[in-house]
């Protein structure tokens, strides 16, 4: 079955990044002139996704007015003999949708909130923090084709540094271990603080069949009170077959000061030639 739905997760703070989330989500820093979140639905769209839902909190209503019209700018440029900047503004051809995350409740209970639009059908999540480039594929495509070849839940990883494995989720191989891109998961290690069970970490790109919704809803709330994904993984990890994909391209982390400019420059080099 092809995946056509996908979730997008934003309703968090952005903690890393104060103090200017505290008025500017975190999804909208600009990169390369396009807020992150339209990288990330562009490469959604580009994956054959066209469906999408984004979780939002109370205070992300910048992302809902900037994939909306805006009648004004229209009229304006159209006044002024600009219509030719409209190429400019133009979104993703994907349909989205929106549900509010009354509480900061984890990532786990914001991918709850997308039950009723997956409904029966497999359905992919992306990260707005991880962004993705240097590759012919896009990152969920990668994932979605993976779904494809093994018919199990994906998850997306990519190899680390040791050093910052802890910051991570790990993927342990089942036996005997990967022998290509593709490779059946054994467990997945939350943040290991010693002897991690390998040096892929999750990156940010998840194909999931339904049944994830159950783990979520039965999961015991974890670190924080929060309702983690990884924690329904691994329930579901024993009674439902699993999978990893080793995501080719260069990924850099949004939420980390020194990945954002480096992505800028990246989007600058390309543009520039160099």
């Amino acid at each position: 079955m092809e995946i056509r739905k996908a979730i997008i997760p934003a309703a968090g703070y952005g903690t890393r990044s104060l103090p200017i989330t505290k008025v500017l989500p975190k999804e909208m820093f600009p990169v390369a002139g396009k807020p992150a979140i339209h990288h990330i639905v562009e490469e959604a769209s580009l994956a054959g996704i066209n469906e999408i839902l984004i979780v939002v909190s109370r205070n992300k209503n910048m992302i809902l007015d900037y994939f909306d019209r805006s009648l004004e700018l229209e009229a304006f440029l159209a006044m002024n003999n600009k219509e030719y900047l409209l190429e400019q503004t133009v979104l993703p051809d994907v349909h989205i949708q929106y549900v509010r995350q009354p509480f900061a409740r984890g990532l786990g209970d914001a991918v709850l909130l997308g039950e009723r639009f997956a409904g029966s059908a497999p359905f992919a999540v992306l990260l707005p923090d991880d962004l993705f480039v240097s590759s012919e594929k896009p990152a969920v495509s990668q994932v979605l084709d993976a779904f494809t070849l093994t018919g199990s839940n994906i998850v997306g990883v990519q190899k680390a540094p040791h050093e910052e494995l802890h910051q991570y989720g790990v993927a342990a191989p089942a036996s005997p271990g990967p022998k290509g891109s593709v490779f059946a998961l054994g467990d997945l290690v939350e943040k290991p603080k010693k002897n991690p069970p390998s040096n892929l970490a999750v990156c940010g790109r998840y194909a999931f069949t339904p049944e994830i919704f159950s783990y979520l809803k039965n999961g015991k709330p974890g670190a924080g009170g929060e309702i983690q994904l990884t924690d329904a993984m691994k329930s579901m990890l024993g009674e439902h077959p699993y999978s990893a994909v080793v995501i080719e391209g260069e990924r850099f982390d949004l939420g980390k000061e020194d990945d954002y400019y480096r992505a800028i420059a990246w989007h600058l080099n390309r543009r520039n030639g160099s």
